[in-house]
């Protein structure tokens, strides 16, 4: 193993240690980081052979990292990225690179860019896209953060990123909170579109389909300009049958949040 690892992340939680998985299977050598020293051991222990290393505390993992350090969070957002960034400071040098991966609201991130920037560090707000199975086989990466940085970080989020007709998956928004606030439109036209999709099942339950039928429906819809993930798992959900009853998944399942 080489002395010093190419990449650092920081919360194992599924999306987390997907994109570990994801890092290392491209050739390059990655620390990870759990609050839970627990987290870390299972983890590492469950992928042997993998370019992995676990740390138990954050100096030892900051120690593990090449210069510039690169190194990802995948934190809740909101507070808890704040602590993750405090508890790191004292630790980095400058010219190091601290990337959000999670769902910040952008203006935080820009203001975490001039706080690390003050202090000559690079901070990088990064929209990831694609869920537990896109971290892991491939996401779509919404970069921000100085086109300097971006050209330290191309080379990893480009192997990582999906492709599509053969290009990667991911491009350098623009500068400071340019990322984050990409990836918030993002979220707003897919909660935008599920929300049509559940105004279209009512329409069709209301017009007597059963539920065969309505994903029927659906799957058509998927073979033409409708195409899409989440017409996809529509019809895959409405088909889905409770093994214990028989009955659609869909009838069983209440009709609230939380």
């Amino acid at each position: 193993m080489k002395t010093h690892n190419d990449f650092g992340l920081i919360g194992l939680a599924v999306m987390g240690q997907n994109l570990v998985l994801n890092v290392a299977s491209r050739g390059y050598s990655v620390s990870a980081f759990n609050r839970n020293p627990e987290v870390t051991a299972t983890f590492v222990a469950a992928h042997p052979g993998q370019r992995l290393r676990g740390a138990t505390t954050l100096p030892e993992f900051v120690a593990s990292l090449s210069r510039p350090r690169k190194i990802m969070l995948m934190v809740k957002a909101g507070a808890p990225v704040d602590e993750v960034v405090a508890q790191l400071l004292p630790l980095l040098e400058q010219g190091d690179i601290v990337i959000d991966g999670g769902n910040s609201l952008y203006t935080d991130t820009e203001r975490r860019d001039a706080q690390l920037s003050a202090l000559g560090l690079r901070f990088v707000g990064a929209g990831v896209s694609g869920g537990e199975e896109g971290a892991r086989k491939g996401p779509a990466i919404m970069p921000g953060g100085p086109a300097s940085t971006w050209q330290v970080l191309q080379p990893i989020f480009e192997s990582i990123a999906a492709r599509v007709d053969g290009q990667p998956c991911v491009i350098h928004i623009g500068p400071g909170g340019a990322g984050h606030y990409v990836k918030m439109v993002h979220n707003g036209i897919e909660y935008g579109d599920m929300q049509l999709i559940c105004e279209a099942y009512a329409l069709l339950q209301a017009a007597g389909l059963s539920n065969d039928e309505m994903a029927d429906v659906f799957a058509r819809w998927n073979e033409g300009d409708l195409q899409s993930y989440l017409i996809q798992i529509t019809a895959a959900a409405l088909r889905q049958r409770d093994p214990e009853t028989g009955q659609p998944v869909v009838d069983l399942i209440l009709d609230r949040a939380g």
